[in-house]
């Protein structure tokens, strides 16, 4: 909270530092560190309103100094661990075996197997706050004292935060599997360890364990406070999500995480290691404001023009202000001649016009679908083995059969009822909500995955533009689906030794940011086993010689 009150304080310096020259002359001397920062929640439009009505802000010096990607987009799903996984593999969920952070696995045993032989595979696989050994706690159970002032001193490895208990396991082996080893392919964390540099990553879940990459030790100091865990002082039902100015206060924490590492310490200060070749965090702050109808007595979400109202403007102001704290501490180190910095996002958020917004609740869809598939297969299991709709609808189906597929593809597009609207009030909608579904056959082929993939799902629902998966009135956006709001998100890329103050308005995607990582560090992009898989292109950006 401190760094956001001091952001006017910095800006004169960002701007020295970051330079606002729509052509300025590239920086001296090699990149040796990679800041990557994602924003969740940050739509290319909202960028470029807010650098319009900043110009002096930080991420406008970030902007005019550096490159601008204007057509970016995510994979698809856009959600947080595609999209997290996307940025640092260089793959789609396809190639990288990651949907989202709650889907399920064919092949797979549930959590707690322990006799494997002739055990039923198919099982969920959760990435989200239920892996902690204790969800309630920022440090997931590890057991500080004093938290959250504490929290600095936590650390991210399987054996202390994760529960093994909670985990699903490999029938081949029978043992326990870990994030990391549910990742299919390698990360840019594993190539930079491999070649003897320092990496360092700070996340909101324990189960980011998976940024560690297949070897399970890319990243050296990995930071995961539980952001679903419970604000000291708050509601019994309080996480830091609930309420903006908890978010700011949680994200400060991995603020302060950053710039410790600049500094050329772990994150949490005790040890001087040197400054990481790749290093970051992601913010929450503007997609809790993004998603809350009000908190701290401002409204959420957008205005009916579509542009950021004053919550979300309020959370972009405190993303620039973390920022510009950031190049401030590079500069004062010395360091903003070799830093790269890459500010990007997991996944955007939809709707951003209000007027958009159709709640439906899923549930009583997923009980009919299990109820009409049981009537005409007595003794059968339930159909739907897994579903995660959030502005996408994701199922996979204890029967992979074509007629399975079919059935529940039908049943879902002939659903037709009321949901609410942003106040509450009813509102009619159709097909369950969806403009598309893909089942089956479909799904995979919609995802390049083969038919027979273990992860992929079953049905896979491209919503109608505004629709949001919930039985409440707590949210007035989401994301995860193939929308555009999900999908358009802003990418900046300041490197000293490219050319600067450049627009790129070609269609880019945001995995090609892993590439574009190794590139900078003078390391081989074709390290990276998704690169390889998909012919993952760096970001364009000219390097004067």
């Amino acid at each position: 909270m401190a760094l956001a009150a001091s952001g006017v304080l910095v800006i004169a310096a960002v701007v020295a530092a970051l330079g606002v020259s729509a052509a300025r002359a590239p920086k001296s001397g090699a990149v040796t560190s990679v800041l990557l920062l994602s924003v969740d929640g940050l739509h290319q439009r909202d960028l470029a309103w807010y650098v319009a009505g900043h110009p002096g802000s930080a991420l406008a010096a970030l902007v005019h100094g550096g490159i601008e990607y204007t057509a970016a987009s995510t994979p698809v799903p856009s959600d947080s661990f595609p999209g997290t996984v996307g940025q640092l593999t260089g793959g789609d969920p396809s190639v990288t075996g990651i949907y989202y952070d709650d889907t399920f696995n064919h092949d797979l045993l549930p959590a707690g197997t322990t006799s494997c032989t002739g055990a039923k595979p198919g099982t969920e696989v959760d990435l989200t706050e239920d892996l902690d050994r204790d969800k309630a706690a920022i440090d997931a159970g590890q057991g500080l004292a004093g938290l959250p002032d504490s929290v600095l001193g936590m650390t991210a490895t399987p054996g202390t935060l994760i529960n093994p208990a909670k985990l699903p396991v490999d029938p081949a082996t029978c043992k326990p599997v870990y994030p990391h080893t549910y990742l299919r392919v390698n990360t840019v964390f594993d190539v930079a360890s491999q070649a003897g540099l320092r990496t360092a990553w700070a996340d909101k879940h324990p189960a980011y364990d998976i940024v560690n990459g297949t070897t399970g030790r890319g990243v050296r100091d990995l930071f995961t406070p539980e952001i679903n865990s419970q604000v000291p002082g708050g509601p019994a039902d309080g996480d830091w999500t609930t309420d903006n100015a908890s978010t700011e206060r949680y994200d400060a924490y991995k603020v302060r995480a950053v710039l410790n590492e600049i500094d050329g310490y772990d994150h949490a200060r005790t040890a001087q290691v040197g400054i990481p070749a790749i290093f970051g965090m992601n913010f929450q702050t503007v997609s809790t404001a993004q998603k809350l109808p009000s908190s701290d007595g401002l409204p959420g979400g957008y205005l009916a023009d579509g542009t950021p109202g004053p919550l979300v403007a309020r959370a972009l102001d405190f993303v620039d202000a973390q920022l510009g704290a950031f190049v401030t501490e590079l500069r004062r180190s010395d360091l903003d001649r070799t830093t790269a910095v890459i500010l990007s996002s997991k996944h955007g958020q939809s709707p951003t016009e209000p007027a958009a917004l159709t709640r439906i609740d899923d549930k009583p869809l997923v009980h009919g679908l299990d109820a009409q598939w049981a009537a005409g297969h007595p003794g059968a299991a339930p159909l739907v083995a897994q579903a995660t709709d959030d502005d996408a609808i994701m199922m996979w189906l204890s029967d992979r059969s074509a007629e399975a597929a079919a059935f529940a593809k039908a049943y879902l597009l002939g659903q037709h009822g009321v949901g609410t609207d942003i106040g509450g009030g009813p509102k009619t909608f159709t097909a369950s909500g969806l403009q598309t579904l893909y089942a089956g056959a479909e799904a995979a082929r919609y995802f390049h995955a083969a038919p027979n993939d273990p992860a992929v799902p079953d049905l896979y629902g491209v919503v109608q533009h505004g629709v949001v998966y919930t039985g409440g009135t707590s949210k007035i956006a989401e994301h995860g689906g193939a929308d555009a709001d999900d999908q358009q998100v802003a990418l900046v890329l300041d490197s000293p030794t490219a050319a600067h103050g450049q627009t790129v308005d070609q269609p880019v995607r945001t995995t090609q940011i892993a590439p574009t990582i190794l590139r900078l560090l003078d390391l081989d992009p074709a390290a990276l086993q998704a690169v390889g898989i998909e012919h993952t292109v760096e970001l364009p950006h000219d390097t004067p010689q």
